[in-house]
């Protein structure tokens, strides 16, 4: 009987996901959860082999929900939700549908899928942790769908840790600038020189996460915030 534990990964195909995995796969059977099947099978190649592919768009409720059902979990030992959108505008210049597509993808999703799954979480008194931003605990002007969305994410964490007490840990994670292909994207589409050197590695915001997976059960980390040193 394969008694290892498990780990499923949201936005795992690349970033902070990738990251992640490649550390929780030291300790944890995985599951990388990512939109595209192709990238994940680039990104599992050098991951163990018993490493688990759910191609599936999260913001899909009904896929979401048949993908789910279909791994047939009893226990669950970690959920990390990294898949998340960034976005530019002035309230100003937002629309209905843009505010739909990301809070759908940085809200309501992992919401979701954590309801799916919480009762593999309570068998297995799982750790659920949120990848936020530092845009989660300050507003940024310009940011206004950004920083509500990981707001809002926050209160979900607050929330699930308060109703899971004594059941499952929850966990918030906000890291600063992280050396990613969405903020290079972001930093081009702002005109802004990219320099990797001023961000944080994924490898440190993924130590982070396996902090919170790997604490003994007496301890929950509720929060974390990260920002780059600038030691390099």
């Amino acid at each position: 009987m394969n008694d290892r534990k498990i780990a499923l990964i949201t936005g795992a195909s690349s970033g902070i996901g990738l990251a992640a995995a490649q550390r929780l796969a030291q300790t944890h059977r995985l599951i990388l959860v990512a939109r595209g099947e192709e990238r994940l099978r680039a990104a599992a190649a050098a991951l163990p082999a018993d490493t688990e592919l759910l191609a599936v768009d999260i913001t899909d409720s009904e896929a979401l929900r048949k993908a789910v059902a279909s791994l047939g979990l009893s226990r669950l030992d970690a959920l990390v939700h990294s898949a998340g959108l960034d976005a530019i505008g002035r309230v100003a210049d937002t629309d209905p549908q843009e505010w739909q597509r990301v809070l759908a993808l940085n809200v309501t999703a992992p919401a979701y899928l954590t309801s799916l799954l919480l009762p593999a979480l309570r068998e297995a008194h799982g750790t659920v942790v949120f990848i936020n931003s530092g845009a989660g605990l300050r507003a940024i002007p310009n940011f206004p769908l950004y920083c509500a969305s990981k707001h809002a994410l926050r209160a979900v964490t607050e929330c699930l840790r308060g109703e899971e007490q004594g059941r499952v840990r929850v966990s918030n994670i906000a890291p600063g600038r992280v050396d990613t292909p969405m903020q290079e994207r972001l930093q081009a589409s702002l005109g802004n020189p990219y320099r990797a050197e001023e961000h944080l590695r994924p490898e440190s915001v993924a130590e982070s996460i396996a902090l919170a997976v790997l604490l003994g059960p007496d301890a929950n980390v509720h929060e974390i915030a990260l920002g780059p040193a600038g030691l390099n």
